[in-house]
């Protein structure tokens, strides 16, 4: 008996060794959570809706005034004015990042709003004026009139580790100044769209609606990211979160507080994002590992051409830091503020190659019409474009661009083999007999169109 009791003390002897030694191992959030939630911030917005007078979208909209008269048959044109509906209310946080009221949280979390306010820990509530926005990263920076706040420590995310420890403080569904806790699951991540400008931070804290904007803490206390998004298809947490990193956030800061917009860099390249997935393809160009971002086209008058970047080049650092993927380069090149010069590596033919290249200004717009295609044209009066028909003779209609042609019924594909009773052999033939047609009247066109044979009257003009 005196054995087994032995047996039994030494055992939870152990464990409970065991478990001390578990909990010196987890950190401890209180004092970081004690001294730093005074900086963070719960933001409440007012969004006063627009009168409208409309015809209802449907009749359950219509009052019931109406309806006692007309039912379900609404008289042509009807219309009236809709009643004036309660302002739409917003929920998020935010942290302060100086003493004298600047405060930074994330742009959805304001956007569109009529009135922000903000509110600290101690209940104290101020009007908080907008100072900027930038949707592409989602931030923005507010101000209060208050003075000796509490403001935050800046930490690096650059220097941010996956496994880390992290902490977030927030609002979620206005439980205010709830923690919660996690790790950083990765870095870089990036989510597309307006935020290709934005390396994520990935983590598993528990993120909800209401906490968008708030600050993302290292174990020191320091401000490492905003947190911003999360991952669902419930609506609710599963899991995967996301945040700003903080250098970049308070790179936008700067920029809203001393002119109040943001300037990115721009380098006018367009990448090749599959070559991240094809390893023969790298090792075919000099790589072991489908590292870089693979330069597909380089924009006419872009700092990309003017520092010598060319197509099939493989950017493999940029401004001194690695370009794992294709996806990790806008990021870095948005960063650069304009004007300044960077060094970047490519390889080349197998070669490695430094150049310096001077960022410019992005221009969304002028992006935009540089990477359309061009919008096709014909050198003739039908207004189509045509090429050799190969072994056979004839011209195959390529494109019908809006004219004389596509209103009597040619159709791409379409192969003309006769125009106004001459045969047309190629493209010099069709090109000579176009030039010579008279004005004002029509053409008869033979076509093959599949196995068919169909005629076809042009209008010439």
């Amino acid at each position: 008996m005196l054995q087994r009791t032995s047996i039994v003390t030494a055992v939870v002897g152990v464990l409970f060794l065991a478990s001390e030694a578990m909990a010196e191992g987890l950190p401890d959030f209180t004092e970081l959570v004690e001294d730093h939630s005074p900086s963070v911030v719960k933001i409440t917005t007012s969004t006063e809706p627009v009168a409208r007078s409309a015809r209802p979208d449907s009749n359950q909209e219509v009052p019931e005034f109406f309806r006692y008269f007309f039912g379900d048959q609404l008289p042509p044109n009807f219309d009236f004015e809709r009643p004036n509906p309660t302002p739409r209310e917003g929920l998020g946080s935010g942290f302060i990042l100086s003493e004298d009221g600047y405060i930074l949280t994330n742009n959805h979390v304001i956007d569109g709003a009529d009135d922000v306010r903000v509110m600290l820990t101690n209940g104290t509530s101020y009007e908080a004026e907008v100072v900027g926005t930038d949707p592409q990263s989602d931030v923005a920076l507010l101000k209060v009139e208050a003075e000796n706040l509490h403001a935050v420590t800046m930490g690096s995310s650059e220097d941010l580790k996956v496994g880390e420890w992290v902490l977030a403080i927030g609002s979620p569904f206005n439980f205010e100044y709830s923690v919660t806790a996690g790790i950083v699951s990765a870095k870089g991540r990036a989510l597309g769209g307006s935020d290709r400008y934005v390396p994520f931070i990935q983590t598993d804290v528990a993120i909800n609606p209401g906490n968008s904007g708030g600050p993302l803490f290292n174990l020191d206390g320091e401000v490492v990211g905003i947190n911003s998004q999360i991952y669902t298809r419930s609506g609710g947490f599963m899991g995967v979160s996301f945040a700003i990193p903080i250098d970049i956030a308070i790179n936008i800061a700067d920029q809203l507080r001393e002119t109040g917009e943001v300037q990115r860099g721009w380098l006018g390249v367009e990448m090749y994002p599959p070559f991240n997935e094809d390893l023969e393809l790298a090792r075919s160009m000099g790589l072991e590992r489908a590292e870089g971002a693979l330069i597909a086209r380089v924009f006419d008058g872009s700092p990309a051409q003017q520092g010598g970047i060319r197509a099939d080049d493989i950017i493999l650092e940029f401004d001194g830091k690695p370009v794992r993927r294709y996806s990790d380069l806008p990021p870095l090149v948005g960063q650069v503020r304009p004007e300044n010069s960077v060094d970047v590596l490519v390889l080349r033919n197998g070669e490695r190659e430094t150049l310096e290249v001077t960022i410019g200004i992005l221009d969304e717009t002028r992006i935009a019409e540089q990477a359309a295609p061009p919008e096709p044209s014909s050198d003739n009066s039908l207004n189509i474009v045509v090429v050799d028909a190969g072994e056979r003779d004839g011209v195959l209609v390529e494109e019908v661009l809006t004219g004389p042609a596509e209103e009597a019924g040619l159709q791409s594909g379409d192969v003309i083999t006769m125009m106004g009773g001459s045969f047309v052999r190629d493209k010099e033939d069709f090109d000579r007999i176009v030039r010579e047609l008279p004005q004002n009247g029509a053409v008869a066109v033979r076509i093959l169109r599949g196995t068919n044979i169909v005629y076809l009257a042009i209008p010439t003009e």
